[in-house]
Order: structure tokens, then sequence, then C-alpha cells
């Protein structure tokens, strides 16, 4: 049986395949196939189906916790079979990923600071036969275990000159209003916004008498708690999750339920008294 190799990074996957079909298996196999000494983890394949923003905000929030080096395969890929290119990247944080040039990598990547990205066109590093359908096992998959073995970026195609970015939901700032956006619903039901905690206490010191509350919606206005358990069962609050972005949860029950909301509804924040009515 092969040992873990001692110290060396492991290649995680984030993938919209899901849980109840055999493709996220079919990758550990092809990955097990070339470096059976690598250690292989699930970051999630719980991506809703096509959804690239969200796969790439999960990334990004999380790639910065696992050791240097790290080699990450995430695929969520609605162009595949198409002209997009598959591509891997080096960054200065040592961090390297491999996936569609679609936007996926792109919030983590520059977090983690480009300095290489080559195109993943040589054969070489592909199993025998491509589809057109499922590049996470016949090149994502490969790319990401012959990296493990030592195998250059450079190495697996040309060098390209950068990726594709991400059009990400803006953050609109009018004068007394902050106005997110739900970008993912986790499950637990709670409504993951695009409002760092940074932009919200820059907006809230203009304001340092005035509570700020939040509005999802047409919802009542809320207040902004520390964590859960400050407000009463099934109550509804906001608060700053984990990885310090804005959320609108209910205690112990789903706020995605509560609000029949779901990505791409609208969030604003207020200083109390000010609220404004949802047009």
């Amino acid at each position: 049986m092969p040992v873990r190799a001692p110290g060396r990074p492991p290649i995680v996957l984030l993938t919209d395949f899901g849980y109840a079909d055999h493709y996220a298996g079919v990758m550990k196999g092809v990955i097990a196939a070339i470096a059976p000494s690598a250690a292989v983890l699930d970051l999630t394949h719980g991506v809703p189906a096509q959804a690239v923003s969200v796969g790439a905000l999960l990334l990004r929030q999380s790639w910065k916790y696992f050791p240097p080096k790290t080699i990450f395969a995430a695929v969520v890929d609605p162009g595949v079979g198409t002209k997009r290119r598959a591509i891997a990247v080096e960054t200065k944080a040592g961090a390297r990923f491999v996936g569609p040039d679609n936007g996926l990598l792109w919030p983590a990547v520059q977090e983690a600071g480009l300095v290489r990205a080559t195109e993943l066109s040589n054969p070489r590093y592909h199993l025998g036969r491509v589809s057109s359908t499922f590049h996470g096992r016949d090149v994502f998959a490969p790319a990401a275990a012959h990296l493990w073995c030592g195998a250059g970026i450079g190495a697996m195609g040309p060098r390209i000159s950068g990726i594709m970015p991400l059009t990400e939901r803006e953050v609109i700032e009018r004068e007394r209003e902050l106005m997110g956006t739900v970008v993912h619903v986790d499950g637990f039901g709670n409504l993951i916004t695009n409002l760092e905690r940074d932009r919200v206490e820059r907006f809230a010191a203009r304001f340092p008498t005035r509570q700020l509350l939040v509005r999802i919606g047409r919802s009542a206005p809320m207040e902004i708690r520390r964590a859960y358990g400050d407000a009463s069962k099934g109550t509804a609050l906001a608060t700053f999750g984990s990885f310090e972005t804005l959320e609108i949860a209910v205690r112990e029950a789903s706020a995605a339920l509560r609000f029949n909301a779901g990505v791409g509804v609208s969030v604003r924040v207020a200083p109390k008294g000010s609220h404004p009515a949802i047009r």
C-alpha cells in the first residue's frame, strides 16, 4: 500500500459534479493511477451546476488554508469542449491551480499573485483520449497528478499572458446606503453576500453614532449580530461569517427558505432611521 510522502502538499478538488454520480471518484482514480502517493482532498463537489461565480468564491475563500504548493484542481466548466482554454497557474504564494480559463480561478489567483500561466495543450499530460465532455478526468486530473510528481507547468503547454477575469457583482455605495448581492447559499440556508467586513466597517465609520441595519429584498431591517447565538431561536439576523463577509441567517433555521431568496437578491445596509424602501 503506498505511503503518503511526508511533507508533500495535497491535491485538492473542487467541482460541481455533486455526490450522486461517479465523476469526482473517477478524477480521483486518474490521480491515483499517476500519483499513487498523493493525498487527495475534497474541498467540495457541491458547487451548484455551472455556477462558476460560486465555485470561484469558494476557491478564493479556501486556498490559503492549505499547505504551500498545494495543487487545486477546480472544475466548474459549462464551456467544456469549446475553445475555452484549459490552464495551469503558478502563484507567488506557492499554490498551484489547474482548471478551465473561464474566471473560476481568477479571484484565488488574484489573491495568491500570478507568476505564470500555461495552456494545458501538451498531450503527454492528458489521458490518451480526451473527450469533449469530461476534461476533469482527461485533462485536469492528469495535469494535477503530473504536477504533484514534479512536472513543471512550463512543460504542459505554451505560456499565456494572463487568465480570464471573473465578472463579479458590483457593490454599490451611495451617500446613506451600501448595496450588495447574495452570491452563495450555504448548506444551512445562510445567504452569503459580497459585502466584506472591511467595506461595511468603512461605510459604518461615516455614521459613528448610528446603528447599521440590514435588509434583504423587502424584509424588515435586521441588526448585525456578533454570532448566530446572539439572536433568539427563529430570529433573522445579519452577521459576518467565518470568511469575513456579511451573511443573512435565521437562528436554527434557513434564511433561504424564510426569505425565499437565493443568489442575485439585493442586500442593503444603511444607518438606523434612514433605511430606504426597496424600489
